[in-house]
């Protein structure tokens, strides 16, 4: 291993980055409290101060992966469509299948400059969640509690909302709402043989209620969907302990408009408007664009590339500013009272010290488990007991 290799696997510099994404985010979110008096006023100077504020959280995370592990993207898409990324509002539906799924897409949104107002339908536990649940709270982000009847009419009314959104966004949508394991695959396989729909080999089930509503609300103002799948090379399997630690990556990105399975690879785009609003109709149409996606799925195992015209966006420097900004900021009083500390020479100030860098240790590799897939959402198999009671 070279020496930038083995600096970069060091406890002691993850918790450096750990300590300076912790305080600017909490920073970040003490001063998106105050803006909450532009509200009434100004919603819309609101929503654009908000946009910024969480760049400043959210690409520190794709800086580690842009630029501290240097993970390489390769977007694979149609050349036409491409010019078009970031100019205009879109749904993008995206595969569940890996621990790192939502930091390339960040990236993805990074690349096209839409990384701070880009939106998801996340889990109502992840709002309470400081830093990150607390930035979407005020990015007007929707969160829903995963039970329909609760949910439809909070999500309509978040949805509604974002009609008159200042800024372009992308709304980022994961249909699978979980990710996949073998054991939520065989129990999403035997749903889908109760309801005589065609079974899928590489995902789960889609969950078309949320979709369908997406796209009734959002008519007008979204202009197309990217159906994009990612995948990495090799075999790899990444995780955020691994981009932690410096391992490169190498993700490889489709984001196709259509593909027909009797038509192989004929690309077309999607308008939002070739999207049926029916419910039903929209539901059969996303179990439509799951068994291809599925189909092109197996394609890639078999030749590990795409059938579309590879590009590497060109990586912004505003993620590496924006932390060495925070870093300058915050590492220097950090290592001022580090130094006045041991200058103290008192046993109980070195040892509050130490219990300290303790709990944050153990904070660091909380953060780290919520994206490990062995111990994501129970969701799929939840709604499997519940159907057999």
């Amino acid at each position: 291993m070279d020496i930038v290799g083995f600096l970069k696997s060091q406890f002691i510099f993850h918790l450096l980055i750990c300590y300076i994404f912790i305080v600017s985010g909490l920073i970040i979110n003490f001063i998106q409290l105050f803006t909450l008096i532009l509200w009434p006023i100004n919603k819309q100077l609101f929503r654009k101060i908000n946009c910024r504020l969480a760049y400043c959280i959210s690409s520190q995370m794709v800086m580690l992966l842009e630029w501290w592990s240097g993970t390489d993207c390769t977007l694979y898409t149609d050349p036409e469509s491409y010019h078009k990324y970031g100019k205009e509002n879109a749904i993008v539906i995206l595969n569940h299948n890996f621990e790192i799924d939502f930091l390339c897409g960040w990236n993805f949104c990074e690349r096209f400059g839409v990384l701070g107002s880009s939106k998801v339908l996340a889990k109502k536990e992840l709002s309470y969640m400081p830093i990150i649940g607390w930035m979407w709270y005020f990015l007007e982000i929707v969160f829903c509690k995963r039970k329909w009847e609760e949910d439809r009419k909070t999500v309509v009314q978040k949805l509604l909302s974002l009609r008159d959104y200042p800024e372009n966004f992308w709304f980022l949508i994961h249909c699978e709402g979980t990710r996949f394991t073998e054991q939520k695959h065989q129990i999403s396989m035997k749903v889908a043989e109760a309801k005589g729909l065609p079974k899928l080999k590489y995902h789960l089930l889609p969950r078309t209620k949320g979709f369908a509503v997406t796209v009734q609300c959002l008519r007008n103002v979204v202009s197309a969907v990217y159906d994009s799948t990612l995948n990495f090379r090799n075999n790899e399997n990444p995780t955020l302990l691994g981009v932690l630690n410096g391992k490169k990556y190498h993700a490889d990105l489709y984001v196709r408009q259509v593909i027909h399975i009797l038509i192989p690879f004929k690309q077309e785009r999607i308008p939002l408007e070739d999207v049926p609003e029916d419910e039903q109709e929209c539901s059969t149409w996303l179990h439509k664009l799951y068994q291809e996606k599925d189909a092109f799925q197996e394609e890639y195992y078999r030749t590990g590339t795409y059938p579309a015209v590879p590009t590497v966006p060109p990586r912004r420097p505003w993620t590496l500013l924006n932390w060495l900004f925070w870093a300058l900021l915050l590492l220097y009083p950090l290592f001022q009272l580090l130094i006045n500390m041991i200058n103290s020479g008192s046993s109980l100030t070195l040892a509050s010290f130490a219990f300290v860098i303790i709990i944050a240790s153990v904070g660091v590799r909380w953060m780290i488990g919520v994206t490990e897939i062995n111990k994501g959402s129970t969701y799929g198999n939840n709604d499997n007991k519940q159907k057999q009671k």
